[in-house]
């Protein structure tokens, strides 16, 4: 069989990194906030793609605890991006049995913003078809360092500290260990994304800048999935 033909593995949950923005703008001489209009606008056609593919969780990276560094008019368009997006995506994507979760703090957001991402959660808690996570104002150590202080409060003896105790604590407690974490734009880092939960994920870098990821490039990372031998630290199955 021709390796453009291996059959589809459809992983359980994705992780996507969604970077290239800015330069997906420059390239077209538009400001870096018209392309992070273009990346907020490519999260329906990706969750679309999900759902057409069998995925049963997708986690977005839409902004870093570290983001807050970027430029104050960058940092706040990107918010009004989002509150936009769940304006207009909450009741379609509910409609078509997507549950929307949040990872990250809340505390740092405004007001009007943490009120949306509650509505959202609120409505699409029972759906079921695909759960879409958004981690926002999140970064896997600060997520870490979360867990371990709820822990520490609530008088657990440090030999009764354990993984499945740790993982308990995440953000994301209760929600599948990504499966593949895909980063857009060809950059090779992990940038502080779900570094608890993807020990043993697979990774890909597609150069495609996020605004351009769309249903054929996912399935091309789907099939260099379907390529590799998860082995979680144990012999290879082939």
């Amino acid at each position: 069989m021709d390796a453009a033909e291996v059959p589809l593995k459809i992983p359980t949950h994705v992780g996507l990194i969604m970077d290239g923005n800015g330069r997906w703008a420059t390239a077209r001489g538009l400001p870096r906030l018209a392309g992070h209009r273009a990346g907020v606008e490519n999260l329906r056609g990706v969750i679309t793609a999900g759902i057409k593919f069998g995925i049963k969780y997708l986690t977005f990276y839409a902004f870093s605890t570290e983001n807050w560094n970027r430029p104050r008019d960058e940092v706040f368009g990107i918010m009004d991006l989002l509150a936009e997006f769940i304006d207009k995506e909450t009741i379609p994507l509910h409609k078509e049995g997507v549950r929307i979760l949040h990872i990250g703090h809340l505390d740092r957001l405004p007001p009007s913003l943490v009120d949306k991402i509650n509505y959202a959660i609120d409505l699409t808690k029972k759906n079921r078809r695909i759960t879409v996570q958004l981690a926002f104002n999140y970064g896997g150590r600060d997520e870490i360092t979360a867990a371990v202080r709820k822990i520490v409060a609530s008088g657990v003896k440090p030999e009764n500290v354990t993984e499945a105790l740790i993982s308990r604590n995440l953000f994301t407690a209760g929600i599948p260990d990504p499966d593949l974490i895909i980063r857009t734009s060809g950059e090779m880092r992990t940038s502080n994304f779900l570094m608890w939960q993807s020990a043993y994920a697979e990774w890909v870098f597609p150069s495609t800048y996020w605004p351009d990821f769309n249903e054929d490039v996912f399935r091309e990372m789907l099939r260099e999935y379907s390529r590799r031998d998860r082995r979680f630290g144990g012999l290879s199955s082939k």
